[in-house]
């Protein structure tokens, strides 16, 4: 059966049925369609919303070792990232240590708010708010063909913030002002991670991890790269892009607040269902803090630190990341989502997996 099919037929057993029906009907299901996926692929599936957490996996994960991929298999979920830095810029605010409206220059290490204030930026008027929505007006030094190029040709090479934020002012000025306009940029989280740095005085993994009290959620599989120590017997999955392979890309290419974090799909899904069920936040007015959405140009799918889709009267929100990671959560139903696949060219065909799980039409390509 082709992939379509399988979803197709997958979508078609679960859709308009209670989550008891889809618990007993879905598992063989979801198995037969991730094993028709074209890529080594996990999805998991959790919240409130279903009576036990669920997933399916098939594939290899490991070349070479032949080891398969797992609902617990770690890997990098790159752009995933940004909830996690956001939920924990949140957590500040919610304790009273930092204000989202505050401007970021005094906020940042004094040598990258020099290099902001050398290509033009007003550190003075973009705020830590801006930052969290994408409005800050800042270029994305990430999707720029020339920072590819430069990865691929130095792929060990051991990028500080310094550097990466010094990429973004020389591949371009100023995208727009302050609070004019959407426009996604790694580089704003990398400035995001450093203010959490400097106000809780941890490294950006450790303040993640205890601001938002991972380790009470379970999450078996999670560490921030570089900055905290694998789990004992854990080794990160390498990942490709097409048949470009990745594996010994250097971390601190995507390490610094926009990415940073390996995860598995299992822990993914955990972490989704609980920001959005109560139970990261202590109040459910930071929740809403959140999800604020702002006037400038293309607020309507970004809040701070997710996107938002609001399809056919229902909403759902999620985040993807660049090697192929995605993260889904329906508050009508409860159900949370977390794909993942070791190869970038098998995102689309899981992403449409993943969403059909929680009844979401099929993102565009």
């Amino acid at each position: 059966m082709k992939v379509g099919a399988i979803i197709v037929a997958f979508l078609l057993a679960v859709t308009g049925a209670g989550p008891a029906l889809a618990q007993a009907s879905g598992p063989a299901r979801l198995q037969a369609a991730v094993a028709g996926l074209p890529r080594p692929a996990a999805i998991y599936v959790a919240g409130r919303g279903t009576p036990e957490p669920w997933g399916a996996a098939a594939g290899v994960a490991y070349p070479g070792a032949g080891g398969p991929i797992a609902v617990d298999t770690p890997l990098r979920i790159a752009s995933n990232t940004k909830t996690f830095t956001a939920a924990t810029v949140l957590r500040l605010w919610e304790k009273g240590r930092i204000d989202l409206d505050a401007p970021i220059g005094p906020l940042l290490s004094p040598s990258l708010n020099a290099l902001l204030i050398a290509d033009g930026y007003d550190t003075a008027a973009i705020t830590v708010r801006h930052l969290l929505s994408h409005s800050s007006g800042l270029y994305d030094h990430g999707s720029d063909q020339r920072f590819v190029e430069a990865v691929m040709a130095d792929p060990g090479h051991h990028w500080t913030r310094e550097e990466l934020v010094g990429l973004s002012m020389a591949y371009a000025d100023p995208q727009s002002g302050p609070g004019a306009a959407f426009r996604y940029s790694d580089t704003g989280y990398i400035l995001l991670g450093d203010i959490v740095e400097r106000i809780t005085g941890r490294t950006l993994g450790v303040a993640v991890r205890e601001e938002l009290r991972l380790d009470r959620l379970g999450l078996t599989a999670t560490w921030w790269e570089i900055m905290e120590p694998a789990p004992p017997g854990l080794i990160r999955a390498p990942q490709s892009i097409g048949g470009i392979s990745a594996a010994n890309w250097h971390a601190s290419m995507d390490l610094y607040g926009g990415g940073g974090l390996i995860m598995s799909a299992r822990d993914l899904a955990v972490f989704f269902a609980a920001l959005f069920e109560g139970r990261i936040f202590d109040r459910p007015e930071t929740l809403k803090a959140m999800l604020w959405q702002g006037d400038h140009s293309r607020a309507g799918h970004y809040r701070l630190g997710i996107f938002v889709s609001e399809i056919n009267g229902r909403t759902f929100y999620w985040h993807s990341g660049f090697w192929g990671t995605i993260a889904l959560y329906a508050p009508d139903t409860g159900v949370a989502v977390a794909g993942v696949t070791v190869n970038q060219d098998g995102f689309v065909a899981m992403r449409t997996l993943a969403e059909s799980i929680i009844g979401a039409p099929p993102s565009r390509p």
